[in-house]
């Protein structure tokens, strides 16, 4: 006697398809490619075209499931946005997040409709979606790569901040199509999705990190889920009120990263996983969608439109907003070079396809066509141009130097140190260190677990346990000390 319910078989397949995604992540890291493609490729692989173990011909579908996976992802970027890097890439980072997304996109549509023959505004749907650089693709090229403070943060804050610009643009173009706004109204939709946006998400994020930070709700793992409830009712009434509920996700994200010291691990560890898992699920979904017998017939338009891209609007885009700041040419060659698109514009090429644009299906096979081509030149040859332009010695990991774990509702907090090579406590016996405020109460060496003395010397990769009273500095302060520096540098 058995008993089969109806979700048996649906729950195995996505168990079996995430284990298959999750080491093929993991051979990815390995041999340095990057996991986008072989998860768009699993996607193809299982769809009509290949095994034909799933079907899915409804764009739609791909739309709210993307819509879901870039809440997910926004909100996660904003959490995991460290307050320092967005201090000191705040001015340079916003004018990639806006006006570099702008002129790229205007600079890329000018180039597709002069090479290709498009329509003028399917030119400048294509600009307008590939605009935005994907923060996840970035990032997990960039961790093998250490670079210097100042560019790890610029890229940090480009990459989580500029994804709104480019679905404003792509909505307001759709828009466009099927409503012919006047300019006045371009412009009253320009400022409810951006001003309106901030709002909502500023008023989300201070009411959300009052909620945990103020309110005893019982078992620390129910904080993690008020965290992402109050993600999704920032990103509901934005939407309502007519305002960016993209950009209101990152911003309430970056508010309670930086205002809810006391759960920001936990809230950060579990949203990190559903980041991760997102993202997964994403690249499976749209590779799903997509036809790979169809991509032959758009590789010239898209070998176009990446060329015009990668060679001429991301780089004069860069130079523009970057030339008024304190960054060398190889600096801006190499953020000009760090330009990875990735889930972003894919789920941007489906919003055209669902409205019923004419020239929808191309602009969504040219897309996908331009990820792919990204991934494949750019995500391959990152850590290769770190090093042909030096910017990989004295490098910066984009790891935080300390990450803080508070202790209950206790007025203390531990401060997680990994002594890495490049840091000033490494060979240095605790003794001649002095934590501000704490205390080295345990080292981590491996397989051993240490209480140091004075006379303990700190080593390449030790796990630094610093117990100091709680303070919104307090992990400000343990990075100065780790690195060096005076508490107000770094």
């Amino acid at each position: 006697m058995t008993v089969q319910l109806p979700a048996d078989g649906w729950i195995l397949a996505a168990g079996l398809l995430l284990v298959a995604a999750i080491l093929a992540s993991g051979f990815a890291n390995r041999i340095r490619l990057p996991g986008l493609l072989l998860f768009l490729a699993l996607g193809m692989l299982i769809a009509d075209e290949g095994l034909g173990l799933f079907r899915l011909d409804d764009p739609e579908v791909a739309q709210i499931g993307g819509t879901v996976g870039l809440i997910l992802i926004l909100f996660e970027g904003g959490l995991t946005t460290k307050p320092g890097d967005l201090r000191r890439a705040a001015a340079p980072g916003f004018l990639l997040a806006t006006v570099a997304v702008a002129g790229t996109a205007l600079l890329l549509a000018a180039g597709t409709y002069l090479l290709l023959d498009v329509r003028p505004l399917t030119a400048l749907l294509i600009g307008a979606v590939v605009a935005s650089t994907d923060a996840a693709a970035v990032f997990a090229m960039l961790r093998r790569a250490p670079l210097p403070r100042k560019v790890a943060a610029l890229l940090e804050v480009e990459s989580g901040a500029n994804d709104p610009i480019a679905i404003l643009l792509t909505i307001g173009l759709i828009s466009t199509w099927q409503d012919t706004p006047t300019p006045a109204e371009w412009v009253f939709f320009g400022f409810m999705q951006l001003v309106g946006g901030l709002a909502v998400g500023g008023l989300a994020g201070l009411s959300g990190s009052w909620l945990l930070t103020r309110v005893n709700l019982g078992p620390a793992g129910v904080y993690p889920v008020l965290a992402l409830g109050v993600a999704g009712v920032s990103y509901g009434v934005a939407a309502m009120v007519g305002a960016s509920g993209f950009l209101a996700v990152y911003v309430t994200g970056l508010i309670v990263g930086a205002r809810a010291p006391l759960h920001r691990r936990g809230i950060r560890t579990f949203h990190e996983g559903l980041s991760n898992t997102a993202e997964v699920g994403l690249f499976m979904l749209l590779g799903m969608l997509v036809f790979p017998s169809d991509l032959p017939g758009v590789a010239l338009s898209g070998l176009v439109v990446s060329t015009v891209l990668v060679l001429v609007a991301r780089p004069v885009t860069v130079m523009l907003c970057l030339m008024w700041f304190d960054y060398t040419w190889r600096e801006i060659t190499f953020v000009s070079w760090v330009g990875l698109r990735g889930a972003v514009p894919i789920v941007l090429a489906t919003f055209p396809f669902v409205a019923g644009y004419p020239e929808g299906a191309l602009i969504f096979d040219v897309v996908f066509f331009v990820v792919l081509a990204s991934a494949a030149l750019q995500g391959t040859s990152i850590r290769l141009a770190a090093r042909w332009l030096g910017l990989t010695r004295g490098g910066h990991s984009l790891d935080p130097v300390a990450a803080d774990v508070p202790i209950s509702d206790l007025n203390t907090e531990l401060i997680e140190v990994r002594a890495t090579a490049e840091l000033y406590i490494v060979g240095r016996r605790l003794g001649e260190l002095d934590p501000p405020h704490g205390l080295v109460t345990t080292i981590v060496r491996g397989k051993r677990v240490l209480v140091p003395t004075g006379r303990t010397r700190v080593r390449e990769n030790d796990l630094l346990i610093v117990a100091m009273p709680r303070r919104p500095d307090a992990q400000r302060l343990v990075t100065a000390w780790a690195k060096g520096e005076e508490p107000g540098k770094g």
